[in-house]
């Protein structure tokens, strides 16, 4: 029987690829230098106040990890090698891969210069498998710059992401739209990609641990707790997320924190912990050739409260050096405190193309 002529269209069901480059600075380094193979690497600096920006998988086996204090990933793992960061090479070998990217659809997002979404409902080659696409672009991105990609395939972009790491390295993985929920339901929050640390011992004191957990509890309940992101939970819960791939997205600013496991009462750890939020937020910066002009601190205390304290540079932050000189002099403002320090983070914003080489500024230009 044929069907009523008012009858909707079946919606169709979007393919969205997740690529994701394998330790992708670390490994353009052992590309580059056929010594470093095999071996234990940092992309970073080794010095007292250093960060790791990347780790080699022989890294990882140690329990290295980007973000890491350099004295730290130095006595997990005693045979690391820090090698210095080449933003320019990665940025180059990243444009290589967007032009792959290119080559089938129009709906590229990028992530950062490692990883971007795509959607292929539609794409130039007319390849009804999406699958297929995914490995032929990881093929593609090999043979272009001898390098691995891992990838993962779904009918939106939380699960596209969150397959993208079920093969690595060097694989892929696909949730269909009949497995996604109950792909879901079995995961544990604290897995979920835009669930962070905090986020996910807020979620188990509520009696969430699994997604299954998750889709228990009512829309009302979830915005209750978690406020604008509540909505956003309990869709990922029933394995939903209608967010479009966005090429050319813009970003207005960029931010790390970080929850830290005992309270912080003085300034010297305190600092400590913005060290490594404030590398993060550089990489970015570096990696996309941009400046800001504001920075701003984040601070909350171990009731919960929160006060943020910002500064603004009219010739903008063009280097590591500059917002660690921004941070420090805020930081100073909030000491001596009352109360412990659960939480910091950093945000910088106003961003811009910097169009200025790096150069350190003095923290009296604040």
């Amino acid at each position: 029987m044929s069907a009523e002529p008012d009858s909707p269209a079946p919606e169709r069901v979007r393919k969205i690829i997740h690529v994701d480059m394998d330790a992708f600075y670390a490994s353009v380094e052992q590309r580059d230098n056929p010594e470093l193979r095999g071996k234990p690497i940092a992309v970073g600096g080794a010095e007292a106040r250093g960060v790791v920006a990347a780790a080699s998988y022989e890294a990882r086996a140690f329990g290295v990890r980007s973000a890491m204090p350099s004295v730290t990933a130095k006595r997990k793992c005693p045979d690391l090698i820090f090698v210095k960061p080449r933003f320019d090479v990665y940025k180059s070998v990243s444009l290589d891969i967007r032009a792959i990217f290119s080559e089938y659809t129009p709906l590229v997002e990028p992530l950062s210069l490692d990883e971007a979404y795509l959607d292929v409902t539609e794409n130039f080659k007319g390849i009804e498998i999406a699958t297929e696409i995914a490995l032929e672009i990881r093929e593609k991105i090999k043979a272009v710059t001898g390098l691995n990609a891992s990838a993962g395939i779904s009918y939106n972009k939380f699960l596209a992401k969150m397959a993208s790491d079920l093969n690595k390295p060097n694989g892929q993985a696909v949730i269909t739209p009949k497995n996604g929920p109950g792909f879901v339901a079995a995961l544990p929050v604290k897995k979920f990609h835009g669930v962070g640390p905090a986020t996910a011992e807020k979620m188990l004191r509520l009696g969430i641990e699994t997604g299954a957990d998750l889709r228990g509890k009512d829309l009302a309940f979830l915005v209750s707790h978690f406020g604008k992101s509540g909505p956003y939970y309990y869709g990922i819960a029933r394995g939903i997320d209608d967010r479009q791939v966005k090429p050319d997205r813009v970003r207005k600013s960029v931010g790390a924190e970080d929850t830290f496991a005992s309270d912080i009462h003085a300034y010297g750890p305190a600092m400590d912990g913005m060290m490594p939020l404030i590398a993060k937020v550089w990489r970015y910066c570096e990696a996309n050739s941009i400046a800001a002009k504001t920075v701003t601190l984040k601070v909350k205390y171990s009731d919960f409260t929160q006060i943020t304290r910002s500064r603004t540079l009219e010739k903008g932050l063009s280097s590591e050096g500059a917002i660690e000189d921004g941070i420090r002099l805020l930081l100073e403002g909030v000491f001596p405190v009352s109360k412990g320090i659960r939480l910091l983070g950093v945000t910088l914003s106003s961003l811009e193309p910097r169009t200025q080489p790096c150069t350190e500024q003095l923290s009296l230009t604040w």
